[in-house]
């Protein structure tokens, strides 16, 4: 770390612990009136509070309502688009203390803690509703303390569905990705992906219309946010989405730093929890709605738009099973508890 940056990173360190030496009940600002101020990274356009992707209006509306409800006590500066940092020095930044929050796509740090795969596992979540159940069920409440153990906290379960846009020929059903570049999200979608013949390209969801523009890569899952915000819908010709069905769902929560949530009052920590909470409700919403929109947006382009049914779905998960779930349960012991509980909600 930069001399500037640790002579920054220090002061706010000590400013957090001189604000946890006062009684800050209602939100008060620290003993010696200084604010808390928060840094909240993502990968993901940035907008207004009204208007853009939706995930960076949700990080907007966090903010918004912690500083509102706590007086001014805790602020935040929001760095959309990766200007702070790239997306996945994120996680490792976190655990370390040096970046307080992110907007983040769980499974992006696969590499780092393998258990944040289950984050995108082919055709695991299927619906909302079940994806919905998992924040207070067996599999939630370990992936939590799994998290805690490696120095984050979830604020918000925020979960996406998901498809996949073609420069040619649509990939809708598992023999149609024979042959094919393309891009998954996840070690497990691609094992998926490669049983079904296609090769695969592992890179984040902002650097896809590149490789799709050059012709490095053939078609790309992501969330239906995604394919709006990136306007993919300008190189595609085969949009396959989630208006109906989809197995392709990632969680994508908000999350911060275990070091810099344990330094802040036990009031403030409340509150930020209780806000994360509220904003699931609002993410869904808007991912739903971003689910028919970018099928509206394809089509309107001139691509052909296709819907997934359960026929379909039953395909992918057939061979998600006897590859991606096997493997991941095959790694550690926390895995296949991980993914036994998962399956419990199915």
């Amino acid at each position: 770390m930069k001399n500037n940056q640790f002579i920054n990173h220090t002061r706010r360190q000590f400013v957090i612990g001189a604000g946890s030496l006062s009684l800050l009940g209602s939100g008060l600002a620290s003993a010696q009136g200084t604010a808390t101020n928060l840094k909240i990274s993502h990968q993901f356009p940035g907008g207004t509070i009204d208007e853009g992707d939706f995930r960076d209006r949700l990080v907007r509306r966090f903010a918004q309502a912690v500083e509102g409800r706590s007086n001014g006590a805790v602020k935040f500066q929001i760095y959309p688009g990766s200007s702070l940092m790239k997306v996945n020095a994120q996680f490792s930044a976190m655990r370390k203390g040096a970046l307080d929050m992110s907007l983040f796509p769980i499974p992006y740090a696969g590499g780092e803690v393998t258990e944040t795969n289950i984050g995108l596992m082919p055709a695991l979540v299927t619906s909302y509703e079940q994806a919905t159940k998992w924040k207070t069920a067996d599999v939630g409440s370990m992936f939590n303390k799994l998290l805690a153990e490696k120095g984050i906290v979830i604020l918000s379960w925020i979960w996406q569905a998901g498809g996949v846009a073609s420069r040619s020929k649509a990939l809708v059903s598992p023999e149609d990705a024979k042959g094919l570049k393309v891009r998954g999200g996840s070690k497990e979608f691609d094992m998926m992906l490669k049983d079904a013949g296609a090769s695969v390209i592992s890179l984040p969801s902002s650097e896809i219309y590149a490789a799709m523009q050059t012709g490095a890569m053939d078609a790309a899952f992501t969330s239906s946010t995604s394919f709006i915000s990136f306007k993919l819908e300008e190189l595609a010709k085969a949009y396959t989405g989630a208006q109906n069905k989809s197995y392709w769902f990632m969680l994508e929560p908000l999350i911060m730093s275990k070091k810099i949530f344990d330094a802040l009052p036990p009031d403030h920590q409340k509150l930020l929890m209780a806000v994360g909470a509220e904003m699931e409700a609002y993410g869904m919403t808007e991912a739903k709605k971003d689910d028919i929109m970018a099928g509206q947006i394809y089509e309107k382009a001139g691509a052909k738009v296709f819907a997934l049914d359960d026929t379909v779905v039953s395909k992918w998960r057939d061979i998600a099973a006897r590859t991606a779930w096997k493997d991941f349960s095959d790694r550690n012991a926390t895995c296949a508890a991980l993914m036994k509980a998962a399956q419990q909600l199915i």
